[in-house]
C-alpha cells in the first residue's frame, strides 16, 4: 500500500540510526526517496579517506548528489602543525572534489577544512558549480577562481576565509587585482576572517553586524595605523555592529585601552554591541576603573572576552574569575558573561538572576556569532 509522501518523510524523521534508515531504502520507492533524501542530506566526512569516499559517489551518482545540502569535509591531518610537510594526496583528489561539487546542485552549505602543507590554490573546484550557498567555510587560497565563485553567491550571509592576499605584481600572479564586486555578497552579515585586510575589503556596503578577525601587524605604530584603516570601513557597513571579535598575536593593556576607546568612539556603528572581545584587563586598580568607565558606555553589552595571561598570579579559577567578574558587572550591569583568557585556557562566568558562576557547557569559539 502506497502511502501519502509526507508520510514516508514523516516516518524516517522518526527513525533514531541511521543503519535502520538504510534499511527503509530497501522497502519501497516511496520510503527509498524519503530515506535518501534524509541520509544524504547532510554529509559529514572527518578525514582525506572519507572525503575521497564520499566524493567518488557523488561524483558517480548525481541523483543522490542532489539530496546534499550540508558538506562537511577535512581534508588532510588535523594535527598538522603548519610545519610544511606536505600531506599526500591522490592525483585526481581535487578532480573527484569538483566532480561532485558540480553534482550537487542544492548545497547550502559548504565547509571545507584544509590540514595539510600541499597547495591549498584549489578555489577551481568551485568553477562550473550552480548551487547558491548561504554559509561558506573556505581554507582555499584566496585567487581569481575563488573571486569568481563569491562574486557568483548572492545568498552567502555567513563567510570564513582563512587567506586574503593583495598582489604586489598582478601581472605574474594568479591573485586577483582588484576585490570583489561591488554588489557581490549583498547578505553577508557574519564574516570570519583571519586577516585584517580582508575585513577591510568585505565588510562596506554589506550589512555586516558579526565580524571576527586578526590584526596582522606586530609592531604597535603599524598596529595603530590598522585599527584606523579598519575602523574607517567599519563605519561603512550597512547595519550596526553587534559582535566584533578582534585577535591579537601579542595582547598589551596599553593597545586595548587604545581599542576599546575606538570602539566607544565609533558611536552609532557600536551602540547596540552585544558582544566585545578581546580585552586585557589592567591589572592596577585606576587603570582598571578606566577600563570600566569606556565598557560601561557600551550600554547593551552581553559578553566580554577578557586576557588575564600577564597577572601574576593568575586569578583562581572559578572563585577569582568570579569575583572579577562580578567587579566588571557593578560598572557594567548589561554582562551577563564574561570569557577569561589565559594563555590557552578559557574561562566563562555566566550571571544568572545576579550569581555569577562558572559555565562549563558553552562553546567559547561559536558565542561571537551566536550573541
Amino acid at each position: 500500500m502506497e502511502l501519502p509522501l509526507e508520510a514516508y518523510h514523516l516516518i524516517v524523521r522518526y527513525v533514531g540510526h541511521r543503519a535502520d534508515i538504510c534499511t527503509l531504502c530497501r522497502v519501497n520507492k516511496g520510503f527509498q526517496h524519503a530515506a535518501e533524501r534524509a541520509l544524504y542530506n547532510s554529509i559529514y566526512a572527518s578525514d582525506t579517506s572519507e572525503t575521497l569516499l564520499v566524493c567518488s559517489l557523488l561524483a558517480g551518482k548525481p541523483r543522490l548528489a542532489t539530496f546534499v545540502v550540508t558538506l562537511t569535509a577535512f581534508i588532510g591531518d588535523e594535527d598538522y602543525n603548519g610545519s610544511g610537510v606536505s600531506t599526500s594526496l591522490p592525483d585526481d583528489f581535487w578532480h573527484i572534489v569538483a566532480r561532485a561539487l558540480q553534482q550537487t546542485t542544492r548545497l547550502r552549505f559548504l565547509n571545507l577544512h584544509l590540514y595539510y602543507g600541499g597547495e591549498t590554490a584549489q578555489a577551481w573546484i568551485l568553477d562550473g558549480t550552480t548551487f547558491h550557498l548561504r554559509r561558506f567555510h573556505c581554507d582555499l587560497q584566496w585567487d581569481t577562481h575563488l573571486v569568481f565563485f563569491l562574486n557568483s553567491q548572492p545568498d552567502i550571509s555567513d563567510l570564513y576565509i582563512v587567506d586574503y592576499r593583495v598582489p604586489e605584481d598582478a601581472v605574474h600572479t594568479s591573485v586577483p587585482s582588484s576585490p570583489l564586486d561591488t554588489g557581490a555578497l549583498p547578505h553577508l552579515s557574519t564574516l570570519e576572517c583571519t586577516f585584517a585586510e580582508a575585513a577591510c575589503a568585505l565588510v562596506p556596503s554589506r550589512p555586516v553586524s558579526h565580524l571576527k578577525t586578526c590584526f596582522s601587524k606586530t609592531r604597535l605604530p603599524e598596529k595603530r595605523q590598522e585599527l584606523s584603516l579598519l575602523f574607517s570601513k567599519l563605519v561603512q557597513a550597512t547595519r550596526p555592529l553587534y559582535s566584533l571579535d578582534i585577535a591579537d598575536s601579542s595582547y598589551s593593556e596599553s593597545f586595548s585601552m587604545e581599542l576599546l576607546a575606538a570602539v566607544v568612539k565609533l558611536q552609532n556603528q557600536t551602540r547596540g554591541l552585544r558582544y566585545l572581545g578581546t580585552l586585557v584587563l589592567p591589572i592596577g586598580g585606576p587603570d582598571r576603573l578606566q577600563f570600566y568607565g569606556l565598557l560601561r558606555r557600551l550600554c547593551f553589552l552581553e559578553c566580554v572576552e577578557v586576557d588575564v595571561s600577564e597577572w601574576e598570579p593568575s586569578p583562581s579559577v572559578p572563585a577569582g574569575v568570579r569575583a572579577l567578574a562580578c567587579e566588571l558587572r557593578l560598572y557594567c550591569p548589561s554582562v551577563e558573561r564574561v570569557i577569561f583568557v589565559n594563555d590557552f585556557e578559557r574561562t566563562v562566568i555566566t550571571a544568572v538572576h545576579g550569581i555569577c558562576a562558572q559555565d562549563c557547557g558553552t562553546n567559547t569559539e561559536n558565542i561571537w556569532r551566536e550573541i
